[in-house]
């Protein structure tokens, strides 16, 4: 089995009060439902939204044609280490703030980027899998929100070096410029939905 990432936007005031040592677990137990299943067995595109009234404070969306894996943000990420060399210097470093905040893993070398913000999980010991964590409050959100602004009118003239420099590879999810903008628009939705409720995003191996 791969590993999987499951993406919510979140009400940060309503997650504030649940007991820090019980946020993960109520997270992970909020984020899918009964009230979820799509009866007809179809894969859901999109923002699903819990019915329950109970759960009204968070919402998930998936992305199209990842069925849940991580793989294809990861080869997002690749293509964007590639390609980011052809980039405006603006929109660069806008996308590099933007992506890192995220899936990228940051434009210094053996060092990681940090998708967490501290405080929220006290431990992420209670993790139902092990993947990759993504954590970011209202405040972390508009920041992203503001990157994604500046760099979003540059991202389509990529689309010529995107060829040329990140072509496909074996096992790569990712085949070409549109897949690689359809999924960062994806972020930006997720990003833009929080930014406008004043929530924060958390993406969690569920």
């Amino acid at each position: 089995m791969g590993v999987d990432i499951t993406v919510l936007v979140v009400d940060w005031a309503r997650l504030a009060r649940v007991p820090a040592e019980e946020r993960l677990r109520v997270v992970q137990e909020a984020a899918y439902g009964d009230d979820d299943a799509d009866i007809d067995g179809d894969v859901v595109d999109g923002w699903v939204w819990p019915a329950a009234a109970e759960r009204s404070w968070l919402g998930r969306y998936e992305f199209r044609g990842t069925l849940g894996s991580y793989k294809p943000h990861f080869w997002a990420a690749q293509g964007w280490e590639k390609v980011r060399g052809a980039a405006g210097g603006e929109m660069r470093a806008a996308l590099d703030e933007f992506l890192e905040g995220l899936i990228w893993w940051g434009p210094q070398a053996d060092v990681d980027a940090e998708q967490v913000d501290p405080g929220v999980f006290p431990s992420l010991e209670g993790l139902w899998r092990s993947g990759p964590v993504i954590v970011c409050g209202p405040q972390t959100v508009a920041r992203l929100w503001d990157r994604w602004r500046v760099a979003e009118p540059g991202l389509e003239k990529l689309r010529v070096p995107y060829g040329e420099l990140a072509g496909r590879e074996p096992g790569q999810w990712i085949e070409g410029f549109d897949e690689f903008a359809e999924l960062v628009h994806g972020w930006a939705e997720v990003v833009g939905e929080a930014e406008r409720r004043g929530w924060g995003v958390i993406g969690l191996p569920i």
